[in-house]
């Protein structure tokens, strides 16, 4: 872990160093005060950064601490269009030195480029975070409908509220959470399944941020399953939190759920990333279900519909993926998983992944908008 960070701390260093030339030396401004002022503000921002992960911000409360890991982890998302479009512009400045090898490799050009780009793409990357953070901030209810004639006649319509990656911690306050459960409720789902990536951190310090959960409304139940995020830490007392805000957590069980003397099952695993006594036990969360009967399964990654094929599952509810949260991540998301987000088949089994309701690490979304995947189920 120690390598790890030294490693990173390492990379950002280096790529610190590397915007701070392309965007204070390579301009040939003629003044120092460019370059001072300039890594007075990388460093500044790069400071902030850390604040996101509690490396020194135990000693003050978590809403004292917000603004400056909000600062930091938006500073994350500038940092990606940064990278974008300053290497866009040295790769240009490099075909200019090639282009003009016999005549000063171009020297003039280059110069007047870097002058006029580099802070062009400084004002991008900056307006881009802004518009990310204003996308980010408010979730919207998106409309889905899966069709099936093993759904029993009494649960036609049925609505079904996915939250996931709501990543409630150090960024997202209760307020947030608030904003999210007022969202769920005006929908006035019949059931709510909550599948994954609650919250970043440990539960003593940021357990209260989820409190408004307890608000959600569902005639069928408030059902939740474990993300990565929380097995990353605290993994026990996370699962205690969430059942004293009312919501029972599938720990790889299922749950019957009935209407006018149909049923439906509702089954749920941990996290593909689980290990020990969080690890995801696909045969205990289907055990004694009906094949030929109608099963919902709450799964974090979409992956995991491939442990299920053939086992009768009608659908699987997901999340992880964030649809990339942050342009252009979303075409590196196929990569580890089958799915970005919306309705696919994986295998043999229909999933619904959504993009999530919140965002993690920067409070910035780009070209990923958040979203409440509202479900309507229907008999065909």
């Amino acid at each position: 872990m120690t390598l790890f960070a030294l490693v990173a701390l390492l990379v950002i260093g280096a790529f610190l160093v590397v915007v701070w030339h392309r965007l204070a030396i390579a301009p040939q401004w003629g003044r120092r005060w460019p370059a001072v002022v300039v890594a007075l503000v990388l460093a500044a921002l790069a400071a902030a950064v850390p604040a996101g992960f509690d490396v020194w911000g135990g000693r003050w409360t978590p809403a004292q601490m917000r603004p400056i890991v909000w600062t930091g982890q938006a500073f994350l998302a500038t940092c990606l269009y940064l990278f974008l479009g300053l290497v866009a512009v040295w790769l240009v400045a490099v075909g200019i030195w090639l282009v003009r090898w016999r005549h000063d490799h171009g020297r003039l050009a280059r110069r007047r480029l870097n002058r006029v780009a580099s802070p062009l793409v400084a004002l991008v990357a900056v307006g881009l975070t802004a518009y990310g953070a204003v996308a980010a901030a408010h979730p919207t209810a998106t409309a889905y409908e899966l069709s099936s004639p093993q759904l029993p006649q009494q649960f036609d319509g049925t609505r079904v509220a996915l939250i996931t990656d709501l990543h409630a911690g150090a960024v997202r306050s209760a307020d947030f959470t608030r904003r999210v459960v007022d969202l769920v409720n005006a929908q006035r789902p019949d059931l709510v399944v909550i599948a994954g990536d609650l919250v970043d951190g440990t539960a003593e310090r940021y357990g209260p941020e989820i409190a408004p959960l307890a608000d959600l409304r569902a005639p069928l139940g408030v059902y939740a399953t474990t993300g990565n995020h929380e097995m990353y830490r605290d993994t026990a007392n996370w699962v205690r939190a969430f059942e004293a805000t009312g919501i029972t957590v599938l720990k790889n069980q299922s749950v019957p759920l009935t209407r006018d003397g149909a049923t439906i099952t509702l089954a749920g695993v941990h996290d593909w990333s689980g290990q020990g006594a969080f690890l995801p036990d696909y045969d205990a969360a289907l055990a004694g279900v009906d094949p030929g009967g109608f099963t919902l399964l709450s799964a974090h990654q979409p992956r995991q519909a491939f442990a299920v094929g053939g086992r009768g599952v009608d659908l699987q509810l997901s999340g992880h993926t964030h649809g990339g949260q942050l342009w252009p991540i979303r075409y590196l998301v196929p990569l580890q998983q089958p799915m970005v987000d919306g309705k696919a088949v994986v295998g043999d089994t229909p999933v619904i992944t959504s993009r999530g309701a919140g965002a993690w690490g920067p409070a910035v979304r780009v070209g990923a908008d958040p979203e409440v995947p509202i479900i309507t189920l229907r008999r065909s």
